[in-house]
């Protein structure tokens, strides 16, 4: 379990620090990403940015003509603006949380 610590004063408890400071939360959902699912289909752009956290499996996002996968306990922060979508990487399901958040 790479990069998480135990906290001061915490017993048996592992942590690891997903985000820092990112924008306004407007808000958040979770996404259960099946085999071959994702989406949208053709990449969007829009004004707010995602912030995605991989809880179980693999995600891959496609960002213009390049890609990056996420795994699990991993975070990433989509620029809103660049065309994206989002697409199970593995073959099982990916579970994911997506916060859109106002940037800074």
């Amino acid at each position: 379990m790479n990069d998480f610590t135990v906290p001061k004063d915490h017993i048996n408890f592992l942590a690891k620090k997903l985000f820092d400071n990112c924008g306004e939360i407007i808000d958040g959902s979770i996404a259960y990403l099946d085999v071959d699912g994702g989406g949208p289909i053709e990449s969007h752009t829009h004004e707010h940015s995602h912030l995605f956290i991989v809880i179980s499996g693999e995600a891959r996002i496609k960002l213009g003509d390049k890609e990056t996968i996420v795994g699990a306990n991993e975070s990433f922060l989509v620029d809103g603006m660049i065309p994206h979508s989002v697409w199970n990487n593995i073959n099982i399901q990916t579970v994911m949380i997506g916060i859109s958040v106002k940037s800074n």
